[in-house]
This record gives C-alpha cells, sequence and structure tokens, in this order.
C-alpha cells in the first residue's frame, strides 16, 4: 500500500508504532496504552498496575522501554503471517531438494561449479573452479561477484546440498516480502495466499528443480526492491537495486529500468543513478572484467545474442515456446499486472532470452524465469492498487477478481510443475541404483584428484578435487564415468576406453565397476608427474 491512500484499519500493523511521547507531555499522554497494550496487560498476570500505569514520575524513564516493547510487538504482529508462508515455501523446496539428493538426481553441472565457487570463497581464495577448466576464475564465465556471500556459508556447512538449501531459503525469503506487502491491500487470507502462489509459482519451482544457480539471490533482491518502490520505501529500493546489478551481468540492464521506474514513481530525478550504476555495471563486466578473466578473452555468452539476425527477419522471432512462457507469467497474475509499469523490468531477461538462437532460453523451464516472477506478482499488486484507484470502471470491478483469476490459474497448472513429483516420490524419486552409486564413492579417498562426468559430480565436489572430463585436463588420479545417466557418450566405451582416449599418455587400471557406475585408478606416480 503506498502512502497516497492510508491502510485499511485492519491492517494498521506496520511495525512502527507512533515514537513514545517526550518528557515535557502530560502525564495521561504519555500513559495512555492502545487497544492491543491493554489487552496484553490484562492477560500478563506478571504484570504490576505500577508497570501498566506508570505515574509521572516514571513515565519519562519507562516511556523508551514500553515504546520498544510495542515496537517489538509490532513489527511480530506484522511479520507473522509473511514469516510463516516464507517458512512454508523453504521447507518445501527442501523437500524436494532432498528427494533429488537422496534419488542421486543431478541436473548438469552447475551445482558442482558453485560448489567449487563456494569453497574457494570458504579459503579467502580466488573462485578458480576446475569442472570448468584447469585454472578457470569463474568471474570470466558470469559476473557474480555476490556469490562471495556464499563463503561464510559453506565455511560452516560444507556440502554441495547446503547451496540447493540457500536458493530454497532466498526464495522463502522473496514470498515473505511479497506476502507482506499483499497483505495490507488484499486482506489477510487473499494476501497469504497470493504470497503462496508467488514463493510456489512454476518460475521457482523449475529453478528449485535445476537445482543452485546465481539467480537464487537475484528473486529476494527483485522483491524487496519493488514493494519498497510499491511502499514508498526508496533507500531500500535503490540498495536492493544496486545489489541486483553485482549477481548477473544482464541483470545490470534490469536495475537500470528499476531506476527509471524508480525516479518516475517518486518524482525524484536523482534516482536515475541507480539507472547509471546498472547501465555502468553492465558495461564494466561485459567489456572489461568478463573478457579480462576469460580464457578466450571474451564475453562467453555475448555471441549468443545475435540482434543484426533477429531484426533481419522479424518473423522469426516468434515461437511457440516463447509464447507460452509469456502465457504463464500473464495467466498467473490475472492478467492485472500488465496495469503496472513494474513488468517493464521484465523486458531485459525476456529480450536476451527471445532474441537468442538456444531454443532452450525460450522455454519456461530451467531457472530463467525465476527473475521474472517476483517482477510478475508485486506488478500484480501495484496493478489492483492503481487499477482501484483508476477511473476505468470494469477495470476497478475487475481488480477484486484479479487475484483469484490468478490463484485459480496458479492451483491449474500444479499438476505440471515439478512439485508435483512428491505426489509420488516411488515413482520420480526411486533410486534403483543407490546401492551402486554409494559404493562407487567409497572407492575414491578424500582430497583425490578426480575426473568425473555428471553423474556423481555433486557427491565428489565437496570432498575431492573434481575436473569434468569433457575439458582438456591434467592426468587425475581417479577417473568416474557413469555410463548409464552420467553424459558420457556411448561410443566412448568403458572407463579404460575413455581414460586411454583422455590420456593417452598415462596408464589407468579399473579399479570398481557397478551398475553402470566405473572407476579407473592411474598406475604409478610417473603420469602424475607430467
Amino acid at each position: 500500500m503506498t502512502s497516497r491512500e492510508p491502510a485499511p484499519p485492519v491492517e494498521e500493523d506496520e511495525g512502527v508504532v507512533a515514537p513514545a511521547p517526550d518528557e515535557t507531555a502530560a502525564p495521561e499522554s504519555a500513559t495512555e496504552p492502545d487497544a492491543d497494550t491493554a489487552r496484553d496487560e490484562v492477560d500478563t498476570p506478571d504484570e504490576t498496575p505500577e508497570e501498566t500505569a506508570p505515574d509521572a514520575a516514571t513515565s519519562s524513564v519507562d516511556s523508551p522501554r514500553v515504546s520498544r516493547r510495542e515496537r517489538a510487538r509490532g513489527v511480530a504482529r506484522t511479520w507473522a503471517l509473511p514469516a510463516g508462508v516464507g517458512l512454508l515455501v523453504a521447507a518445501v523446496y527442501t523437500v524436494y531438494s532432498l528427494a533429488q539428493w537422496q534419488a542421486l538426481v543431478v541436473r548438469s553441472w552447475d551445482l558442482g561449479i558453485f560448489t567449487q565457487l563456494a569453497s574457494r570463497y570458504a579459503a579467502f581464495e580466488a573462485p578458480i573452479v576446475h569442472i570448468k577448466g584447469p585454472e578457470y576464475h569463474l568471474l570470466g564465465d558470469h559476473f557474480h561477484p555476490l556469490l562471495v556471500l556464499l563463503g561464510p556459508v559453506y565455511a560452516v556447512f560444507p556440502h554441495a546440498f547446503t547451496l540447493l538449501v540457500v536458493q530454497n531459503v532466498m526464495f522463502g525469503l522473496a514470498a515473505a516480502v511479497i506476502t507482506r506487502a499483499a497483505i495490507p491491500l488484499l486482506g489477510r487470507v487473499v494476501g497469504v495466499l497470493v504470497g503462496v502462489a508467488a514463493g510456489l509459482s512454476w518460475g521457482l519451482q523449475y529453478a528449485v528443480d535445476a537445482q543452485f544457480h546465481e539467480i537464487a539471490f537475484a528473486v529476494p533482491l527483485l522483491a524487496i526492491a519493488l514493494v519498497g518502490v510499491l511502499r514508498e520505501q526508496w533507500r531500500t529500493a535503490v540498495v536492493a537495486g544496486a545489489l541486483l546489478a553485482l549477481v548477473k551481468e544482464d541483470l545490470g540492464l534490469t536495475t537500470a529500468v528499476l531506476g527509471v521506474v524508480l525516479a518516475w514513481r517518486s518524482r525524484r530525478p536523482a534516482m536515475l543513478w541507480l539507472s547509471a550504476w546498472g547501465v555502468g555495471a553492465f558495461v564494466l563486466a561485459t567489456r572489461v572484467v568478463l573478457p579480462s578473466l576469460n580464457p578466450d578473452g571474451e564475453w562467453a555468452y555475448g555471441s549468443r545474442l545475435d540482434l543484426a539476425a533477429a531484426l533481419s527477419d522479424p518473423l522469426a522471432l516468434y515461437a511457440p515456446a516463447k509464447g507460452y512462457t509469456l502465457w504463464l507469467l500473464v495467466i498467473v497474475t490475472g492478467a492485472i499486472a500488465l496495469r503496472s509499469p513494474f513488468v517493464l523490468l521484465a523486458a531485459p531477461t525476456l529480450g536476451w532470452r527471445f532474441l537468442s538462437a538456444e531454443p532452450g532460453y525460450w522455454e519456461p523451464t530451467w531457472h530463467y524465469s525465476a527473475v521474472l516472477l517476483p517482477i510478475a506478482y508485486v506488478a500484480m499488486l501495484d496493478g489492483i492498487d492503481r487499477a482501484r484507484r483508476g477511473r476505468v470502471r470494469w477495470l476497478r470491478r475487475y481488480s477484486r477478481y484479479a487475484p483469484v483469476v490468478g490463484l485459480t490459474a496458479s492451483l491449474m497448472l500444479m499438476s505440471q510443475l515439478p512439485l508435483w513429483q512428491l505426489t509420488n516420490p516411488g515413482l520420480h524419486f526411486a533410486a534403483p541404483r543407490e546401492q551402486g552409486a554409494r559404493a562407487t564413492l567409497a572407492v575414491i579417498p578424500d582430497g583425490a584428484v578426480v575426473e568425473s562426468d555428471i553423474g556423481l559430480m555433486s557427491y565428489l565436489v565437496d570432498r575431492t578435487d573434481v575436473y569434468y572430463l569433457g575439458n582438456q585436463n591434467p592426468v587425475p588420479e581417479y577417473l568416474v564415468i557413469d555410463r548409464q545417466g552420467g553424459g558420457t557418450p556411448q561410443e566412448w566405451g568403458d572407463v579404460l576406453q575413455v581414460a586411454q582416449m583422455l590420456h593417452p599418455e598415462a596408464t589407468f587400471e579399473l579399479v570398481h565397476a557397478q551398475d553402470g557406475y566405473e572407476v579407473a585408478r592411474v598406475v604409478g606416480t610417473s603420469a602424475l608427474d607430467d
């Protein structure tokens, strides 16, 4: 709710209580409790009449204490439901991540990559990630300096699964922030339901299914920034928007759009400095940092965006997958998000995805749409607020039903989304090769240098030095492949044949083979010296 219209009386729990009267105020004003205070005092037998009704001589001493207590109670009342929603979302996602983990589901090499990055930051080292390549500096792949925050967490909980929990908590935080903004506008019941729908929305579910990526930090930052604009908390919006540019290089452009929206809503042209910061971060990342740290001396993903080719044949821009992604964004908000200028923040992300020639970017799956969902849901809240204030009668009337339309659409989509797999874990999370995987992992000692495909990579990365076998790597101590689900081409043959192809200068011996998992160990030390 913006300051242009007072919040409904029932929602007068903003967490900020009127300041205590100063020492010159009359005793009556200094000691008069509000309704909630009076109710609490009646229900609390430990409080004496002297504590609940201080006289004039002690009012100036007790007022700061009472004020702090009332402020704490106000904050607790304000955030009780949003915090509950956030905890629910984080818990549900963590159950799903745990089911994936126990079923040995590894979606890609990304979880291993970010685990190595976190371990380097935890050791106060540069983010050299061997899975990407020997001595590969990961800030030459994507510009995500804010991921340094993973270091302290990983230092306490040094496990790849930790990153999955961190991402789930970040999504829960975003859900709590959106719920906090929705309740004053929609009421407690509908506001909580919208918060849950946002937290369990399709884009976030696909991101959790794809496991950890840097956008985990972008989701709550976008929610905080846009809710800050909605509630006219300009400083909060600026800080969150500025940090957003440090999550990934393309999000600098999203920050730039946020700066424009912020300057317009606040009527403060100085807010355009946030746009300058976003553009500057994007240019610095793509023109300086990424090329200087990338082994090929370029922004690795810049070639995937061919704007000239796209504009030369505009009809080729259309694809059903793009239309489906847009449709999902619109329908879960009851389409009223289109009434808000906040939807402009989705333009940079949709732009680079839809202008790319990579079909994988067009679809709603994986983690690419996660940053769009907090934009969509806060835009829905803003759209409802603007429609209620507007002059278009049918839109004012529809604003009452838009949340129900969006919630209904979200509910209808659930059976098509990853979390639905939890309804039949025996089918979706069966692990028939678990015993073989555990036995394979037991063969490899801690601290070993391992070359692996994707199969068991995430389960080795926190205790060994892992290289991905698709790169040009030094000779490892152990070579591990998963012939059924690790991604190693079948035509490469067994693990000894793979070893001979990748490292003809070394000799390997087979030390383990079970359920499609195979392990070879280098023979002698001379090969390692090479």
